[in-house]
């Protein structure tokens, strides 16, 4: 199984965090444009629709657990070519949110058992997904 991590520390609130990450209109901002639909409850669906170059893209999954302002769980599934929508070809998703001295420490763990499942180095402030996310936490502009 690939375990890739991602880790930011944002000058913000726990809960303003939460909100970039669970609000459909912030996820927007930082995700390329993706769609978010869901309800954040346990046992509920998630997609993600983002349209590039004329084409729609989409991956979904279920929500696994919500502990708001501390923990985000789902499952998700990304089609590909010759990839079956079942159990075994999906990933997992966790968001675990920590208080730090009125700033807050965001992990992201992606848990990846799929086929040709590949365990990148830890990333940081550097990949551009977690700058995005924090310039909008923070409330700045969105960065180019």
């Amino acid at each position: 199984m690939a375990i890739n991590i991602s880790k930011v520390t944002i000058n913000a609130t726990t809960q303003k965090v939460w909100n970039t990450l669970t609000d459909p209109g912030q996820v927007k901002l930082w995700q390329y444009g993706s769609v978010l639909q869901t309800d954040w409850n346990a046992g509920s669906d998630i997609t993600f629709t983002t349209e590039w170059e004329g084409q729609t893209f989409k991956q979904w999954g279920k929500i696994i657990e919500v502990r708001p302002y501390e923990l985000i769980q789902y499952s998700l599934f990304a089609p590909r070519p010759g990839l079956e929508d079942k159990a075994e070809n999906y990933f997992i998703m966790s968001y675990y949110l920590t208080d730090y001295n009125g700033a807050t420490k965001l992990e992201i763990v992606q848990s990846d058992d799929r086929p040709n499942a590949v365990q990148e180095p830890e990333q940081g402030e550097e990949n551009p997904i977690l700058k995005s996310l924090k310039a909008i936490a923070e409330g700045c502009d969105y960065p180019n």
